[in-house]
């Protein structure tokens, strides 16, 4: 594994600095760091979690190539990059895509097959998520009858807010949101099939889409990692509360029973939670990929 990488510098292209990534804009193409970075609850932690950049990328790499759906990847060689990018060759190896930029659709795309998170927030009240109509009854954790698509609006700071299909077609036009919704389910259930034969459970995972000039619609960004999907070990699985995963939900709950206050900067991770963290994400993607071959 590569030397942690928390944040990175390189000269002469606009940068913006995220959660997680580091995005360069080259004019038609973008170039994705993602680094060790984590973050919760609206906060990226202070201290990283090693080799998480290269994992998400790996995955996100993997789900591309499987799902075979048109997408904004041009390649993952640094050696592709521009001649600013050489010196910095072996910080960015692993964890570094060159992709197509696109117009970004701005809300974000998720589905859902079981009930947790926000939903069940929402379920418990109305016994609705995202306006989307559920059997009464379910437990936490449930299955769902089927997948369902609900949408949230990209906040730059802050929660991203849930919204209904109606919401986002009135914001975007019908056309766009039914093809939003169709792609994104196709996505999960496919996505979601696969997991299960490696003994993951996809609980739901949120996806984004962009358009190119052409005006296709094409996947962008991550795609089916630990951070932006919920990922449940099968074997343990049971509804009824929350169950263990293979995602940041040890690190939120770590933090919850912390001293953090959530609303001023937060402490610095223990040795013990960067580890077990790391190893969550490390198994996610040894159980969906495979050991990686040296």
């Amino acid at each position: 594994m590569s030397a942690v990488v928390f944040r990175t510098a390189v000269p002469g292209f606009p940068r913006r600095e995220g959660k997680v990534r580091d995005v360069y804009d080259l004019g038609d193409r973008l170039v994705i760091v993602a680094t060790d970075r984590v973050s919760a609850f609206d906060w990226v932690m202070p201290t990283p979690i090693p080799g998480k950049g290269e994992l998400l990328t790996r995955l996100s790499l993997f789900w591309f190539d499987f799902l075979g759906v048109p997408n904004h990847l041009l390649s993952s060689d640094v050696a592709n990059l521009p001649a600013e990018f050489q010196p910095f060759r072996e910080q960015l190896a692993g964890r570094t895509m060159l992709v197509r930029k696109t117009a970004v659709v701005p809300f974000e795309c998720v589905a859902r097959g079981y009930l947790l998170g926000s939903g069940w927030k929402e379920y418990k009240t109305d016994r609705t998520v995202c306006g989307v109509p559920l059997p009464a009854g379910l437990p936490q954790a449930a299955k769902l009858p089927e997948p369902i698509f609900t949408p949230a609006t990209k906040a730059e700071e802050g929660h991203d807010e849930n919204v209904s299909f109606d919401e986002m077609a009135k914001a975007v036009g019908l056309e766009l949101a039914t093809e939003l919704r169709d792609r994104t389910l196709d996505v999960y259930r496919r996505a979601a099939e696969y997991a299960e034969g490696k003994g993951i459970i996809l609980a739901d995972t949120k996806l984004e889409w962009g358009r190119r000039p052409s005006g296709e619609l094409i996947l962008i960004d991550e795609v089916l990692t630990p951070d932006s999907s919920r990922f449940w070990p099968a074997e343990s699985y049971k509804p009824g509360g929350s169950p263990p995963s293979f995602d940041k939900q040890y690190l939120r709950d770590w933090l919850e029973t912390s001293d953090w206050d959530k609303s001023s900067p937060p402490p610095e991770l223990p040795a013990e939670v960067v580890a077990n963290t790391a190893a969550k994400y490390a198994e996610a993607v040894r159980r969906l990929v495979g050991a990686k071959k040296d």
